[in-house]
């Protein structure tokens, strides 16, 4: 007995993420509130419709609990290093230096909510960038909205090849494409041409935000500069080392755009007035809070430790091996639903090597941030327990909502709905699916908050149905992970990442709706070429 792939049965299992989008969205729930109710109709229809047991349900709750406590060691933690830079007032200091480093307003925006953050995607991941470039933008001026919505776009293009390439890695093994070289490396150049493209367009993106076409024309030169570093390196990266494929062009950008801002074009001040991101009256009013001995790069420092830790630690192989052999993970059984939907037992779920977790190296600089900051007497002696404080509060209705989402991705995973999302898209489009497929690795991105989690979903799927379909498989498998990098912008976890940081927790539905035409704009617009391409 299979599950059957019903017109019914599809709307059943879409029915939870309709709910979510609805409530946060058009209702403007905040996370904490919409995610239970998702988790509430995820698990009735896996009891009554997808005939899914007790057992099942237990062990996939747990795992959504598991897979939660992942995400969370990185709430945690930045919420934390976040307190610590603003105790100090570190961010009015940053902000103020970089005007006097780029003093064009809209570079300004780009080289934190682009650059910075992409190369931070290139080497933590984890929702690290967000997490910091968030309160690094609100440090700027930027409204605490927007300081959230730049970096969710800004970094998810180096989603795939970032983090030492652990989505790619992932579609590679779940597709078996180690097996055939060749197709592994048309799969890489497809995946890098798709998100080159996104790569673009989150350029455009933000300038638009900035100020409209004045923004886009201001912007223009710097973005297409930016852009071919960024993807047209991790483009001819793909072909040689997938690993460093997203994190060398992202450090080379970071160079460039300092080099950027010294150019004529850039060098002078400049500022759109009505940009309807920035807060004039907040970034004036902080200018009394200045340290006055505090140079940009003593503000930065957390930040310094952050990244020297972060490359210490993952980019010398010997260290990177010897402490990420230090894992934690439960083993689970094998379960299946009354349809006979399979989960294969596991024996080490979702293994978390603490040692070089981005939470570890959050609560590393963290620390150091503020002994170096109670130094130089920029924070109390007996501020750490109001620092404390702050971050507990703003941990709990961030973790329910995190716990919410993860836990209904590991129910509807589990029992089969997300499956019969993909395959009754796909055995209803036939070959006109493939424009479809990005919106796929999108959908598993925006469930599991997670691209390399969407690839693992999905991959098989993917390259399945492209051989069903009989059509080529590199093309499919690119868009497979494009649409995972672009679903990353929609990613719970990351935005309630973003609003605890920048203090506006309860506005992800807000958030949601800015950027969800964005990200389906971009995923239609893969689709549309990868279709025109192989019906050629």
């Amino acid at each position: 007995m299979t599950i059957p792939i019903t017109l019914g049965m599809w709307l059943i299992a879409l029915l939870p993420i309709v709910v979510l989008l609805y409530l946060m969205a058009v209702r403007q729930w905040g996370a904490n509130k919409a995610a239970p109710l998702g988790l509430l109709i995820a698990f009735v229809n896996a009891v009554i419709f997808y005939r899914a047991n007790v057992t099942l349900l237990s062990f996939e709750i747990l795992k959504g609990f598991w897979s939660a406590f992942a995400v969370l060691l990185v709430v945690w933690p930045a919420i934390l290093l976040y307190e610590v830079v603003s105790e100090a007032k570190a961010f009015t200091v940053f902000r103020n230096g970089l005007k006097r480093v780029t003093p064009n307003e809209l570079i300004q925006v780009i080289a934190i909510g682009w650059v910075f953050t992409s190369f931070l995607q290139g080497i933590t991941g984890f929702g690290v960038p967000v997490a910091v470039g968030a309160p690094l933008l609100l440090g700027l001026g930027v409204k605490p909205l927007y300081a959230v919505i730049i970096p969710l776009i800004g970094h998810a293009w180096a989603n795939t090849f970032g983090t030492l390439a652990v989505a790619w890695d992932a579609l590679v093994l779940q597709t078996g494409l180690e097996s055939t070289p060749e197709v592994l490396l048309q799969t890489a150049l497809w995946a890098a041409i798709f998100i080159w493209i996104f790569n673009l367009l989150t350029g455009l993106a933000i300038a638009w935000l900035y100020g409209k076409k004045e923004g886009v024309k201001q912007g223009l030169p710097a973005i297409l500069i930016i852009s071919l570093i960024q993807g047209g390196g991790q483009l001819l990266l793909t072909q040689v080392n997938q690993t460093l494929a997203a994190f060398i062009p992202a450090s080379l950008a970071l160079g460039a755009i300092f080099l950027i801002s010294k150019t004529k074009r850039y060098a002078k001040t400049w500022q759109l007035d009505a940009s309807p991101i920035m807060n004039r009256e907040t970034t004036d009013q902080a200018e009394e809070l200045v340290p006055e001995d505090m140079s940009v790069h003593q503000a930065f420092t957390p930040y310094y430790v952050l990244t020297f830790i972060t490359l210490f630690v993952l980019l010398i192989q010997p260290i990177r091996r010897f402490l990420g052999q230090f894992r934690i993970g439960f083993s689970f059984p094998e379960t299946a639903t009354s349809y006979g939907y399979v989960n294969p037992a596991v024996a080490s779920f979702s293994p978390i090597a603490l040692l070089t977790h981005a939470g570890l190296f959050l609560i590393l600089s963290s620390i150091i941030g503020w002994v170096f900051y109670r130094r130089h007497a920029w924070v109390s002696e007996q501020s750490y327990k109001l620092i404390w404080r702050r971050s507990w509060q703003k941990t709990i209705p961030s973790s329910i909502a995190v716990v919410g989402f993860i836990v209904m991705s590991r129910i509807m995973g589990g029992t089969g709905q997300t499956l019969v999302l993909a395959e009754g898209i796909a055995s209803t489009m036939g070959t006109s699916y493939v424009m479809f497929a990005p919106m796929v690795g999108l959908l598993g991105s925006f469930m599991t908050s997670s691209n390399m989690a969407s690839n693992i979903l999905f991959g098989e799927f993917q390259l399945t149905t492209a051989n069903i379909l009989s059509v080529e498989v590199a093309p499919i498998l690119g868009a497979q992970t494009a649409g995972g990098a672009i679903g990353n912008t929609l990613s719970p976890g990351n935005i309630i990442l973003g609003t605890t940081t920048t203090g506006i927790l309860g506005q992800e539905g807000q958030i949601l709706k800015k950027i969800l035409p964005i990200a389906i704009g971009a995923a239609i617009i893969v689709g549309v070429i990868l279709l025109g391409t192989l019906l050629v």
